[in-house]
């Protein structure tokens, strides 16, 4: 007999692990498959964003993620430097992770975790609820959309054996290079080609003794030709990764151009071991469609950024927690089908921000290559006070330019679904986008704001947010009757939190306010009107004269 699951996920990288483990956590059973054997070699992120801490916080796994094996003492500075034996220009300074503050507009701040640790932390998660089946060492053959479902041919790259599996949905989570986004057509837009890059990830013990300067997370190398490479400490321990950073022409380095240019940056010769090489291309691109009737892709399937800024993973992260609601609520039959619609429609224009934002973070950082410093900065025998002074005002200079990558909170929290059709607007305007600033909002379309419900700062607002819709009430003369009785009727999934908090109550800034599971804004308001019509619209459903037949395709 053909196995059936409802979801099918081509992908075991963080975002189609988080996908199964999403879905498992709200009770839905999916199939994960990945060619690979699951082990990571050359972890492809390292920075868990203060949102995806947030959806962390309400799987129950920031423990996990805090002591996966990241050396959480260790300072995260990103400082720029000619050699790490000679100048350095500049630094940001940024505490440990242990020792970092978690901001007013959060519960939990961003999390130092390469992949290597990350993944085995949603795996783990994925396990949890008994109803994810991950499957390595299997390859998605091809597959085919026939209208109520979707039938998959899978491969067993062990033996060879394949067979077919029948889903729901299928979702593509399978890198830049997806196998699912080739097969529906879709194509990229942006620019294919930023820099061709080649990482190093090296061993050496004590590798701050060697050097003169303060420990950091990330050195930046400038020499006379611009900026050249970057150093990334990968378990604030004994490994690193090095990145020698090339153009838009395609070439890969050898391992000994990579072991000479490991010595440039330290400064003199020194003993270290080579743990992998990776070349790689950087790209600015998005998916010019992220769904294809009961096929979606999500991801670095349906963006590719340049790392610069931490986006990436983070962006696909927000991708699915977005769709796995969605997906559920068809399955269990209370959506209908704009509420598919509206993934692309809300995901997209995040991704076309951040992904443009990391490659304008980008150009800043590679910003000597075009400026050329005058050569005199790195001459260590020219300690004049002209030298001192020119290398004093680049080091300013590149250390304010650079400021907006290490600070931008208002990427990871800041984002609006705007337009969306299943969100009931209010009719005030829209924020100013921002980056380095982010002022807290209950507009719809906005993450729902955190505030602290205790005194001791345990309790936020966002952990009522997850399984269903969250109706808000923060005047209790509001009557809310008639959205839970529509509720009822539609099988819409909701409860009421009444909230007896002035401060609470000015940040929401309406008596209620309506809340989806993935804890963005839905509506608000003083009174409800139309109940059925609001929810008939927040549930996607095509027809707001029907109360209980919803349709998925």
């Amino acid at each position: 007999m053909v196995e059936r699951v409802p979801v099918l996920i081509v992908g075991a990288g963080p975002v189609g692990l988080a996908l199964a483990g999403d879905l498992g956590w709200r009770g839905v059973r999916s199939l994960l498959v990945e060619r690979r054997d699951g082990s990571v070699f050359q972890p492809k992120m390292d920075m868990v964003g203060i949102r995806s801490m947030e959806f962390c916080r309400r799987w129950g796994i920031v423990d996990e993620v805090e002591s996966a094996g990241y050396n959480r003492g260790y300072v995260q500075d990103n400082a720029w430097v000619a050699d790490l034996n000679s100048f350095e220009f500049g630094r940001e300074e940024f505490p440990a992770p242990r020792d970092e503050k978690c901001p007013p507009q959060s519960p939990q701040h961003r999390e130092r975790c390469p992949q290597n640790f990350f993944d085995p932390v949603l795996t783990g998660f994925a396990g949890r609820s008994g109803l994810s089946d991950i499957r390595y060492r299997t390859e998605l053959i091809s597959f085919t959309d026939h209208g109520d479902g979707v039938t998959a041919t899978l491969r067993s790259v062990e033996d060879g054996r394949t067979y077919e599996v029948e889903a729901d949905y299928l979702v593509g989570a399978d890198g830049g290079a997806s196998t699912v986004r080739t097969a529906l057509g879709i194509e990229m837009a942006g620019e294919g080609a930023l820099t061709y890059t080649t990482n190093a990830i090296f061993r050496c013990d004590n590798l701050e003794r060697l050097h003169d300067k303060k420990p950091a997370y990330r050195y930046i190398f400038i020499g006379p030709e611009g900026t050249w490479a970057t150093l990334v400490a990968i378990n604030g321990r004994d490994q690193w990764r090095f990145s020698l950073i090339g153009d838009g022409e395609h070439r890969e380095a050898t391992e000994e151009e990579l072991r000479q240019a490991i010595v440039r940056a330290v400064g003199h010769d020194f003993d270290f071991e080579i743990l992998s090489i990776l070349p790689w291309v950087r790209q600015q691109l998005v998916a010019e469609s992220y769904r294809r009737g009961r096929v979606f892709i999500a991801g670095d399937a349906a963006h590719l950024t340049s790392p610069t800024g931490g986006f990436g993973m983070n962006t696909g992260l927000l991708d699915i927690v977005n769709l796995s609601w969605k997906l559920v609520a068809c399955l269990q039959g209370w959506g209908g089908d704009v509420l598919l619609d509206s993934y692309e429609i809300e995901q997209r224009p995040v991704a076309e921000r951040n992904v443009g934002e990391a490659s304008d973070n980008l150009r800043r950082m590679l910003n000597p290559r075009l400026s050329r410093p005058d050569p005199v900065i790195f001459d260590p025998s020219d300690m004049s006070k002209a030298a001192v002074d020119a290398r004093n005002q680049f080091g300013d200079e590149y250390t304010a330019m650079m400021s907006r990558e290490w600070h931008s909170i208002g990427i990871h929290l800041g984002y609006l679904y705007e337009g969306s059709p299943v969100v009931v607007p209010d009719g005030t305007p829209a924020p100013e986008l921002e980056v380095s600033r982010y002022v807290q909002t209950a507009r719809p379309g906005s993450r729902a704001p955190h505030i602290w419900l205790d005194k001791a700062q345990t309790q936020s607002v966002l952990d009522e947010f997850g399984l269903g819709f969250v109706l808000l009430r923060f005047d209790d003369r509001a009557v809310t009757g008639p959205l839970e009785s529509a509720a009822v009727a539609m099988s819409v999934p909701l409860r009421r939190v009444d909230i007896n908090n002035p401060e609470a109550a000015e940040l929401y800034g309406r008596a209620l306010v309506l809340v989806r599971p993935d804890g963005q804004v839905a509506w608000r308001g003083d009174a409800i009107e139309g109940a059925v019509d609001t929810l008939t619209q927040v549930a996607g459903r095509t027809a707001p004269s029907s109360a209980t037949s919803p349709v998925c395709a």
